[in-house]
C-alpha cells in the first residue's frame, strides 16, 4: 500500500509540473546539439549561396561572407560567455551594445560628407539589442537592486533613441521591454515564439506588397510618407531586379549599380534599406529562404534553450524587433549589428555551467 501511495504521489507532482511548463525544454536538454548543428549548416549554406549567386558575374559576396562570419563568431562568443557568466556576461553585451551605439551616432553626426542613411539605422538596431540584453540579464539576476539597475539600463537604452529622434528604434526598444515584461508571467515559450515568427513574417510581407504596389493607398499611403518616396523608389527596384533575376538574384553587392533609383540619388546608395528585399533582388529567392531560415533557426534555439523562459523570450523580443528594424530600414549594414545578434542568441541559447547555473536562474 505504502509503495503504491508514492508512485501516485510521484505521478501527480509529475503531472503538476507538465501543466505549468508542458513545453519546457527539460526533456530537450539531452538533443542540446542540434541547434548547433543546424546553425552551422545553415551559416555554411549562407556563405556557399553567396559564391554560387556571384559565380560568373561581377558579383562580389564578400559583404555577405563578413556577415556569415560575424554571426557565427557572435554566436560562439555568446555560447562561451553565458556558459561562464550567464548574468554578467549579459549585461556587459548590453553596455558594450549602447557604447556602440553611441559611437556610431556620434560618427554619423560628426562625418565630413552626408553622413549615410544606414547610419541611423545601426543605431537603431545597437539600441534594441542592448535593451534586449539588459532585459535578458534582469530576468535571470536575483538581488531586487541588480535587477532593477538592469530594468533602467534597458529604458536608458529606449530613452536614448527617443533623444536622437529614432522613432522606429524606440518604438522597437520599447516594445522589447514591455515583451520582456510580460515573459516573466509566461510559462510556455513555444506560442509567444511562434507569435514573433509571424510578426516578423507579416512585416516581411508588407515591405513586398509596398515594393510591387500590392496593397491599396489608403493603407499604405501613412507609411510610405514615414519611410519616404527614395525608399520607395529602391524598394519598387529591387522588386524588378527580384522579379528578372528570380532565382540566382542579380548578383551580392550588385544593387547599387543596377538600381536607376540608386545611380540618381544625391548619396551613393548601394542598398534598398530593407534585408529582405536585397536578398531578394541580389540573391534571388534562394537567398530569401536562407535569410529566414537564420531567424527561425534562432527562434527554434531559443525554444531548445536551457535557460528560464523570461530569458529565452526577451531575446525572441530583440531579435524579431532587429528583423523588423532590417526589413524596414539598413540596420544589418554594420558588422557590429549581425554580431551582436549572433552574440545575444549565443548567451540566450547557452547552457550555464554548474558553478554558475545557480545565480543565473529566475
Amino acid at each position: 500500500m505504502a509503495a503504491a501511495a508514492d508512485r501516485s504521489a510521484a505521478r501527480e507532482r509529475s503531472i503538476t509540473a507538465g501543466l505549468g511548463h508542458r513545453d519546457e525544454p527539460g526533456d530537450l536538454r539531452e538533443h542540446g546539439g542540434a541547434p548547433d548543428a543546424a546553425g552551422v549548416i545553415l551559416l555554411g549554406c549562407c556563405a556557399a549561396w553567396a559564391l554560387i549567386s556571384a559565380a560568373g558575374r561581377e558579383g562580389r559576396p564578400e559583404g555577405v561572407l563578413l556577415a556569415v562570419l560575424a554571426v557565427a563568431a557572435g554566436y560562439a562568443c555568446g555560447r562561451i560567455c553565458g556558459s561562464l557568466l550567464p548574468v554578467a556576461g549579459t549585461a556587459v553585451a548590453a553596455a558594450g551594445a549602447l557604447a556602440l551605439a553611441v559611437a556610431e551616432q556620434h560618427g554619423a553626426v560628426t562625418g565630413l560628407g552626408p553622413a549615410p542613411s544606414g547610419h541611423a539605422g545601426s543605431a537603431a538596431a545597437l539600441l534594441v539589442l542592448s535593451a534586449g540584453a539588459a532585459c535578458c540579464a534582469a530576468a535571470a539576476v536575483r538581488p531586487p537592486a541588480a535587477r532593477l539597475l538592469l530594468w533602467l539600463a534597458a529604458v536608458a537604452a529606449a530613452g536614448t533613441a527617443l533623444a536622437w529622434g529614432s522613432a522606429s528604434g524606440f518604438v522597437a526598444a520599447t516594445g522589447v521591454i514591455l515583451c520582456a515584461l510580460a515573459a516573466g508571467r509566461t510559462h510556455r515559450r513555444l506560442p509567444a515564439l511562434a507569435g514573433f515568427a509571424v510578426a516578423a513574417a507579416l512585416v516581411a510581407g508588407a515591405s513586398w506588397a509596398m515594393a510591387v504596389d500590392a496593397l491599396p493607398r489608403w493603407f499604405t499611403g501613412p507609411f510610405e510618407d514615414r519611410l519616404g518616396a527614395d525608399r520607395m523608389l529602391l524598394w519598387q527596384d529591387a522588386a524588378d531586379l527580384a522579379r528578372a533575376h528570380p532565382v540566382l538574384g542579380a548578383g551580392p553587392d550588385r544593387f547599387g549599380e543596377l538600381s536607376p533609383a540608386a545611380q540618381l540619388s544625391l548619396v551613393p546608395e548601394g542598398s534598398p534599406h530593407s534585408a529582405a528585399l536585397q536578398q531578394a533582388a541580389e540573391q534571388g529567392l534562394v537567398g530569401v529562404l536562407l535569410l529566414g531560415a537564420l531567424y527561425c533557426w534562432m527562434l527554434y534555439g531559443l525554444w531548445r534553450s536551457p535557460r528560464p523562459t523570461p530569458v529565452v523570450l526577451s531575446a525572441g523580443a530583440a531579435l524579431t524587433a532587429l528583423a523588423a528594424l532590417a526589413t524596414l530600414g539598413d540596420a544589418l549594414s554594420l558588422t557590429p549589428v549581425t554580431a551582436g545578434a549572433g552574440l545575444l542568441a549565443g548567451l540566450a541559447m547557452a547552457r550555464p555551467a554548474p558553478e554558475s547555473s545557480a545565480p543565473a536562474m529566475a
